[in-house]
């Protein structure tokens, strides 16, 4: 008998889920591995990949592996070429797979069985899940899963993946597949399917439909007759446009309060800290340096949440995929793809996964095109700065019922860099693509439901905990150096200036300031957009280090209107429209083209806008005022 201790661990039974968008194969897959899971890139591409272990009733070890969503191998696009090579078992940085789970939506089988019919000839164990069970039945479709399993060749299991027990048919079908023993991957004669192949698995999909799929005599479905209005194309775009109005308006009338609190208890502690420590240099390094940079970022914290609030709730309820079909026609009259939306719309949170979702666009130009127009898109970094400026120079008073001024000064913010974007798009394909058609848009709409609570949530923790995190590190470290720039040199004996004046910053700022001064930029803006490259929201801090305020967001506010001209916070508000104050964005744009070129493409034409745009709103500001 073998020493126990010497025995190798059984290799776990590797499975990958695969089917289309959304169909509830990422919900199944966070029901099957919990919180078990991890995220990466596979390497030579950004396409992110998920990964979880788990453990079935019978005590066999899973790890499964949540593939990027595909109708089919054919690879039109990064995301999809990932899945193929994966699936194919050519990926070198990948794990061979035992057993691909195709996941199907109950209530639209098509896609899920026309793509079951071409992994048939891949040559491995295939394993159909027939998802949201529960919505089919409801809707009185009732769903023969023998015949499905008998007309396939394969197993077939129902799921409900947000419900407790949804998934214990699955479990059990995992523990008898793995016993009976999962045959080995067989020589694979698939093909890339042409037109007329998916053509012919499509009819099939259909008669497999016919036999094995019963439903009830049609009648509209809630999301039928919610379209009608809101894909009206009158009534949808109008109603698109009030819920981006709405939630800019929420960003700043619901956060208002919690943004007082927070900026009371920055104000606190730092009254506590200067009483506990002596006063000098490392009470000012804590309290002006530590204290009043990093305070005056995470004061912003509740509005950022609100914004995501609102992205994630219109996710789940199935709105974006709407929100794409109603930007269609702008998008093409930019020519650009309809599909491009959905990065932009997710830039409004971040660039950075803006960008790397332009994967699910097929063709190359017209993801590069979305790549590079991302970063103009009003991301939730350039939150703090829109709010600091337009609280110390918008008036903060109503123009209607429920209709803030400084609101409405914010949703034109966000207009402004998504009509700048479409913009650009069209210039760029004036130049280089105007007798090219854009390809039309095609996708499945999802049904309407309710979002899960607990998903927003967890949603919302997350982006907390990164922005956190990230005002802890490059936020915190920004501020400590601007804080140093700020203090040395001590001033020479008998100066009759402020301290400041004689430090490294303003030796740094009075040599850029002859660039910008035409702009109408300060020295003390020129040193706080050096550390704000790093990320935006740190020149928030940088100019709260530099003119020593501490108190939060509206006393910064007061000493910038009190020392700058309207024209001066006019142009600094355009410039943070356009100007790429963001090294990860670009680091990304860089990896996600594979060459520094649309990096640097990126970087010249976005500083260039900045700096064209901010030059006629200060003179023109200037000559108004």
């Amino acid at each position: 008998m073998p020493d126990v201790s010497t025995e190798t661990p059984a290799r776990p039974t590797r499975i990958a889920l695969i089917g289309a968008p959304n169909c509830g194969k990422t919900s199944l897959f966070n029901a099957l591995t919990g919180a078990n899971q991890r995220v990466g890139n596979y390497s030579g591409v950004t396409v992110t990949r998920k990964i979880g272990q788990a453990q079935t009733p019978g005590m066999n070890t899973l790890q499964i592996t949540d593939l990027p969503g595909t109708y089919s191998l054919r690879a039109r696009s990064p995301d999809e070429v990932v899945t193929r090579d994966i699936v194919l078992g050519t990926r070198q940085d990948a794990d061979p797979i035992d057993l691909l789970m195709i996941v199907a939506d109950a209530t639209h089988l098509r896609p899920g069985l026309r793509l079951a019919k071409e992994l048939g000839a891949c040559g491995l164990p295939l394993l159909l899940v027939v998802n949201m069970i529960d919505i089919a039945r409801h809707r009185g479709i009732e769903i023969d899963l023998d015949r499905l399993s008998e007309e396939l060749g394969i197993p077939v299991v129902a799921s409900t993946a947000v419900r407790r027990g949804g998934t214990d048919a699955l479990w059990q079908e995992f523990d008898r597949l793995i016993e009976a023993g999962l045959p080995e991957r067989s020589a694979s004669d698939w093909t890339s399917p042409s037109a007329a192949d998916l053509r012919r698995n499509l009819r099939e999909a259909d008669r497999i439909i016919a036999h094995a799929v019963t439903t009830p005599a049609h009648h509209r479905s809630l999301s039928e007759r919610v379209d009608a209005l809101l894909l009206n194309p009158v009534a949808g775009p109008i109603i698109l446009l009030l819920i981006m109005f709405a939630m800019f308006q929420a960003v700043f009338a619901g956060a208002a309060p919690v943004m007082d609190a927070i900026s009371a208890l920055i104000e606190a502690l730092a009254a506590t800290v200067s009483q506990l420590l002596p006063d000098g240099i490392l009470e000012s390094l804590v309290v002006d340096g530590a204290i009043a940079g990093v305070g005056s970022v995470v004061v912003f914290l509740p509005q950022i949440l609100i914004l995501f609030a609102f992205i994630l709730i219109l996710e789940d309820l199935g709105y974006m995929a709407r929100a794409a079909f109603l930007m269609d026609r702008i998008m093409g009259h930019a020519g650009l793809h309809g599909r491009a939306f959905i990065p932009l719309l997710s830039s409004f949170a971040c660039a950075i996964p803006g960008i790397m979702s332009a994967r699910v666009i097929d063709d190359e130009r017209d993801r590069l095109t979305t790549i590079l127009i991302a970063p103009l898109m009003t991301c939730s970094a350039r939150i703090p700065v829109y709010t600091l400026l337009i609280g110390a120079f918008v008036p903060a008073r109503h123009i209607g019922p429920g209709i803030g001024l400084q609101g409405l000064v914010m949703f034109a913010l966000f207009a402004a860099g998504v009509i700048s974007a479409l913009l650009v798009a069209f210039i760029s394909r004036m130049l280089f693509r105007r007798n090219e058609i854009p390809a039309p848009l095609m996708l499945d709409l999802p049904d309407y439901k309710l979002p899960q609570l607990r998903g927003v949530a967890l949603g919302l923790w997350q982006r907390a905990y990164a922005f956190l995190r990230r005002a802890g590190t490059i936020i915190f470290t920004a501020s400590i150096v601007v804080w140093v720039l700020s203090t040395f040199p001590y001033p020479p004996a008998g100066a009759t200036e402020p301290a400041i004046n004689y430090s490294f910053a303003a030796m740094l700022g009075h040599l850029l300031q002859p660039l910008l001064a035409p702009i109408g930029f300060t020295w003390e803006i020129c040193v706080a957009l050096i550390p704000g490259m790093a990320a935006r929201e740190v020149a928030v801090a940088g100019l709260s280090t530099v003119y020593a305020v501490s108190g939060g967001e509206a006393a910064l506010g007061h000493a910038l209107a009190a020392q700058w001209s309207l024209a001066t916070g006019v142009s600094l508000i355009v410039w943070y429209i356009f100007a790429p104050q963001c090294l990860s964005t670009l680091a990304v744009i860089r990896r996600e083209t594979g060459s520094a070129r649309w990096m640097w493409i990126a970087v010249g034409y976005m500083f260039a806008l900045a700096y064209v745009a901010s030059f006629a709103a200060y003179h023109i500001t200037a000559a108004l005022s």
